[in-house]
């Protein structure tokens, strides 16, 4: 999510880090901000919005002129962007500088530790309780990089930590759990990012830490050590990638970055919201549970994929929760005079944040006295400060049009949400919840297993991409993911896609079914063996005239194997949750195929990131 940056050398650091913000640009951000070390003291800056109103204010102040340095890019999880929010944080002294990306998840507990012993806090941010910890390690002296390696023992979640200290001078110290953070080799300069884009200009070197390791930087020289002191092995490496590749992580579009992402994505969506209750907690709700329990029905609302997200939460809701539930297109909410009262909760769910059709469906709501929860991904966005309560998807910025990474963690979004009404309501017992999120817990290993097995998939997309229409099908939660399938398809390769609940094939679709049409069709579990046994008569059906079925069924489904043209197995999940793997397919298969057709997968035609209009 966010950009880190940090140098140690002989040139001007504030270059060095400034230029290296901007190369993370291309990652999304609300606020940005730099610290130097220069003469023994510590100067910062910093600014709500794009890089240029940092550059600005650097330009009407300039700092110090130092060689050490670090600046930060930062995606708002903990309170609003603003001024006071951005990083880098100092200690009450004015001695530490912190920058991080990623989420502590005990920083409430801290924070609250370091006010009663005296500090003053001064942001709403997580960040800002490392800087007061690390004072408090240094009071007497002392190392930088053992006091944290102290800190880091106390802190819960996943982070990349940066820090400097005026007792330490010519040295950074970094931190790594879970969030990623590399090493850029200089001669006579060593640099510290969160993505080598950010130092491939001055190096091509690089080290990538591993887990819970920490980083001694300074211009002679890096060391590694593992949490508890240890030296640590760490993977050398040369990057070969451009400029431009380098942001894409050495992919060819942003958007096979933002599908490998995915894992990543639905375990960051997931920190936190357990409590040491072993209960659910969503702390952004901002609804209280007597409210939540006053609701009678639930109406979502959205649009395009986010829409498919609406229409697997239904299941969901209706299943754990036992509230009926709606899903409406935003864009035709208002115009059809929805039934809505002060116990209806609507549900709005944006990527952006600024789409312009959920925000009228929700302005609409309100004037009805309706409840409103906004799913978002953008934290300050105009949609969570519409609503009574948000829950905010840690995708991480999404750069390609195409929705993919924004999906599945709109998923884990609306499970955890049906979760937390089911917990609130009693219609599931605590332990029956805790259980469910272990099994959230357990999916990025299952998305990141899929996405292991896609060279079929690819070769598959690759031989079709002379074909002129695809259909899918699926029932149940498989369902709203053939329509998903066939939006992706339209979106990338300007095909002929569409998305049916298997069930209708004889009331109408089966009319285009001819010799070699592609069909693919999502097999539900075969827990579910009544759904199960009716697809594979679906899959026969098709067969019997004449068209290719391509088949995605959990693994070991021997039953669909006679009639799979090609079969494509994902890993044996729970019913409601296996959009979660079988969603990955259809990304690979229509980025694959638009790419074989020749288009620009990350800027479809006609499409826009953001539909800021009705």
């Amino acid at each position: 999510m966010c950009g880190i940056v940090g140098y140690v050398g002989g040139r001007s650091a504030l270059d060095v880090v400034v230029d290296g913000l901007a190369r993370l640009e291309y990652r999304g951000y609300d606020s940005a901000g730099v610290a130097v070390l220069a003469d023994g003291k510590l100067a910062t800056a910093k600014r709500a919005g794009k890089l240029v109103n940092l550059r600005g204010a650097l330009e009407e102040e300039p700092p110090p002129a130092g060689t050490l340095g670090m600046g930060h890019t930062r995606w708002a999880t903990h309170g609003p962007p603003n001024d006071r929010n951005a990083h880098p944080h100092v200690d009450c002294t004015g001695s530490v500088a912190v920058i991080h990306n990623g989420i502590i998840e005990n920083f409430a507990e801290l924070r609250a530790e370091l006010e009663e012993g005296g500090h003053g806090l001064g942001s709403d941010t997580d960040t800002e309780a490392v800087a007061h910890l690390l004072e408090d390690e240094l009071k007497g002296g002392g190392d930088l990089a053992d006091a944290m390696r102290r800190v880091c023992g106390r802190l819960e979640g996943a982070f990349t930590l940066v820090a400097t200290h005026t007792g330490s001078p010519g040295l950074v110290v970094g931190a790594r759990r879970n969030s990623p953070l590399v090493v850029g080799v200089g001669d006579g300069e060593n640099f510290l990012a969160s993505d080598v884009a950010a130092f491939i200009e001055h190096t091509r070197d690089a080290i990538e830490l591993g887990q819970d390791q920490i980083v001694e930087l300074r211009a002679e020289g890096v060391k590694v050590t593992d949490f508890d002191g240890r030296p640590a092995e760490v993977k050398e490496y040369h990057v070969d990638w451009d400029v431009s590749a380098a942001e894409k992580g050495g992919y060819d579009y942003f958007m096979l970055k933002e599908i490998a992402e995915q894992p990543r994505a639905v375990a960051d969506t997931l920190l936190g919201r357990i409590g040491a209750d072993g209960r659910l907690h969503l702390d952004e709700m901002r609804i209280p549970d007597r409210e939540l329990r006053e609701v009678d029905k639930i109406i979502i609302v959205a649009c395009g994929t986010s829409y498919h997200a609406g229409l697997i939460a239904k299941y969901a809701i209706e299943h754990w929760a036992g509230l009926p539930c709606e899903v409406e297109l935003a864009s035709e909410f208002r115009y059809r005079d929805p039934i809505l009262s002060p116990t209806t909760l609507v549900i709005a769910i944006s990527q952006s944040g600024e789409t312009m059709d959920a925000l009228m469906a929700v302005r609409h709501a309100r004037e009805q006295k309706a409840k409103l929860l906004g799913i978002c991904n953008v934290n300050g966005s105009t949609l969570p400060r519409e609503c009574d309560g948000v829950l905010y998807t840690h995708a991480g910025p999404e750069i390609a049009v195409a929705s993919t990474k924004a999906f599945l963690t709109q998923l884990v979004a609306v499970y955890l949400i049906a979760l937390y009404i089911a917990q609130v309501r009693g219609t599931k017992w605590g332990d029956e919840v805790f259980a469910m999120v272990q099994l959230l817990e357990r999916m990025p290993e299952k998305v990141e297993k899929v996405l292991e097995t896609m060279e079929p998939v690819r070769e598959l997309a690759r031989s079709l991409a002379g074909e002129r229409c695809v259909l899918f099908l699926g029932r149940h939660v498989g369902f709203p993911v053939a329509l998903e399938g066939a939006l992706k398809l339209k979106e990338l390769a300007y095909m002929h896609a569409e998305g049916f609940a298997a069930g209708e094939l004889k009331h109408g679709p089966i009319a285009l079914i001819e010799k070699d049409l592609p069909v693919v069709v999502v097999v539900p579990p075969r827990a579910r063996d009544v759904l199960h046994d009716k697809i594979v008569s679906n899959i026969q059906e098709i067969r019997a005239r004449g068209a290719r079925t391509i088949v995605i069924a959990e693994e070991g489904d021997a039953s669909v194997e006679p009639y799979a043209d090609t079969l494509i197995s994902v890993p044996a999940v729970p019913t409601l949750l296996q959009p979660l793997v079988t969603t990955v397919p259809l990304q690979v298969f229509a980025c694959e195929l638009a790419t074989a057709k020749g288009h620009d997968v990350d800027q479809p035609r006609n499409l826009a990131k953001s539909v800021t209009v009705e």
